[in-house]
């Protein structure tokens, strides 16, 4: 199970078409989404935690993993909901989901697994909100993130493909290259740094340095979720964590970078204990 993993072909034009498609349908219903704000973006969160669940323990047991996805949504719709404070919840959502996320390579116990993939999960439907419900820079926030992690994947993959050079962690992800990691945390850093200044409501809160290094910072731990799925996968001989996304694999897929920041996000939303 955890032996040498063969590279997969390249892909061809149309597979590469059918994934840019995809990521831009799918990018203009978040950003429509994440404008509108409010209760459809909490439950889109909530769904989205669901099919993350769901995804996991298809991967790490083959088995509960409907049942994990309704439960997911059951609890995060309560949670979402309820008159417990977001900060409070986003924080404990992160810490729990970290702690999975550190105990998944050290379990072996199927029960143990799932129950990090439920915390992994929760991630979504808890700290996102909790962002975007943030008076004056909710909006600004949430734009922000997307651009620090969509800037460093799609940089960190083309410059990876176009530089080449030593491999980051060739036995958890054989094609990831330093290059790729470097091109990745600049343009995500930039970006980031961008998107910003750009947007909108943030509260004149867009003094250079910490939006810098806060997006430095973001890029980094996008890449490390990355890595943390990769090996993931790896673990269970799996090459997608599901086929809903065409030429993408599954959501589990696409976020795992984005999931990352979104712990990083709610442990210092926790830490200056911002008012919601």
């Amino acid at each position: 199970m955890n032996g040498p993993v063969p590279e997969t072909p390249p892909r061809g034009p149309g597979e590469l078409k059918l994934r840019v498609f995809s990521a831009l349908v799918l990018a203009a219903l978040v950003l429509l989404v994440t404008i509108w704000g409010g209760w459809p973006f909490r439950i889109v969160w909530i769904l989205v935690a669901g099919i993350v669940a769901y995804e996991w323990l298809a991967i790490v047991s083959r088995s509960n993993a409907i049942p994990a996805g309704i439960g997911v949504v059951v609890a995060g719709f309560a949670l979402a909901f309820s008159s417990a404070s977001p900060a409070a919840l986003s924080g404990t959502a992160a810490a729990a989901a970290l702690m999975g996320a550190v105990a998944t390579p050290r379990v072996s116990s199927r029960l143990a697994l799932e129950l990090c993939g439920v915390a992994y999960a929760l991630a979504f439907a808890l700290i996102t909100p909790a962002l975007r419900d943030l008076p004056q820079i909710g909006l600004a926030v949430i734009l922000w993130s997307f651009a620090v992690v969509w800037f460093t994947d799609i940089a960190a993959y083309f410059t990876g493909r176009t530089l080449g050079g030593p491999k980051l962690m060739p036995r958890v992800s054989p094609k990831k290259t330093w290059s790729g990691a470097i091109g990745g945390a600049l343009a995500g850093t930039i970006g980031g740094y961008l998107v910003w200044r750009l947007v909108p409501g943030h509260g004149g809160l867009a003094t250079a340095g910490p939006v810098i290094a806060a997006s430095l910072a973001g890029s980094m731990v996008s890449q490390m979720g990355d890595l943390f799925e990769s090996s993931l996968k790896r673990r269970f001989d799996t090459k997608d964590s599901s086929h809903l996304i065409p030429g993408h694999g599954g959501f589990l897929d696409r976020l795992d970078g984005y999931w990352a920041l979104l712990v990083l996000a709610g442990l210092a939303l926790f830490a200056l204990h911002l008012d919601i």
